[in-house]
């Protein structure tokens, strides 16, 4: 089954204006930007046939292509990294039996998240898009608490049923959690990892969807699927000792240039 990752980066970000092209300093002291960590992050997942990056601005094509990246040019009216990758894949001569959007502010995100994702798709035949959920340990809950009592939006939760199927997502802590947890000890919430896996025909439908009130309260893009009666598989991955955090705003790049520190990431 073929597979494509998409890489949408936009440079008028509202929360962090040109956060693809900020540097980010590794164990060693090399300095990479966003954007090129998140592509070499692509790079090693297993059982992908193509890496694109999806952009509508000169900089970050720019960027890109010189360290080595195929880029796609796509317009600028694009409301979220979905309709990009849904201009990447329309302009790609190519056809692929699934799409991955591997957000351009996830560099850390482990390679066996996306390998699960895209198995969990594949059995999922009544699935048109899938993306991952990581169980939040006590200390990922209480930062989560504490970005939100400090006025700022961290990750993003997920509540999903029984069969896997999401109910909702929130820049909210969900569900509600009453008291702290010590740093190792398992909770009841789950990180929405910002990746997802598309089914074609589902990805190429998406833009033509009505933008919904959950949708434009949240700015979350996958609540589009759930408020048009489509289903969202959740895909519960482990982060096996990983530490795994997304670029947001500007006070999470020491968090991650820490991280990368204790993980010895160059």
């Amino acid at each position: 089954m073929s597979v494509l990752i998409v890489i949408p980066a936009r440079y008028q970000s509202s929360r962090y204006p040109g956060k693809p092209l900020v540097p980010l300093t590794g164990a060693t002291g090399l300095k990479q930007s966003l954007i090129e960590r998140s592509w070499r992050a692509a790079r090693q997942v297993s059982g992908v046939d193509r890496v694109v990056v999806a952009t509508d601005d000169d900089r970050i094509r720019d960027a890109a292509r010189d360290f080595g990246a195929e880029v796609v040019m796509t317009s600028s009216d694009c409301q979220n990294g979905t309709e990009r990758c849904a201009e990447a894949q329309d302009a790609l001569a190519e056809e692929y039996e699934i799409v991955v959007n591997l957000q351009g502010d996830a560099p850390l995100t482990p390679h066996w998240f996306v390998e699960e994702l895209v198995a969990g798709l594949r059995n999922m035949a009544g699935a048109g898009v899938a993306t991952p959920v990581l169980r939040c340990d006590g200390a990922a809950l209480n930062g989560f608490l504490d970005d939100r009592r400090q006025g700022r939006v961290g990750g993003t939760t997920a509540v999903f049923a029984a069969d896997n199927s999401a109910l909702y997502f929130s820049k909210e802590v969900i569900p509600y959690t009453p008291e702290r947890y010590a740093d190792d000890a398992d909770t009841p919430v789950f990180h929405h990892v910002g990746v997802y896996a598309y089914r074609p025909e589902a990805l190429a439908s998406y833009p033509t969807w009505p933008v919904g009130p959950l949708e434009q309260l949240e700015g979350l893009e996958q609540l589009r699927f759930l408020e048009s009666g489509r289903r969202v598989l959740c895909v519960e991955v482990e982060a096996r000792g990983r530490q795994f955090w997304e670029l947001n705003n500007p006070e999470d790049v020491p968090r991650l240039e820490a991280m990368m520190a204790a993980m010895e990431i160059a």
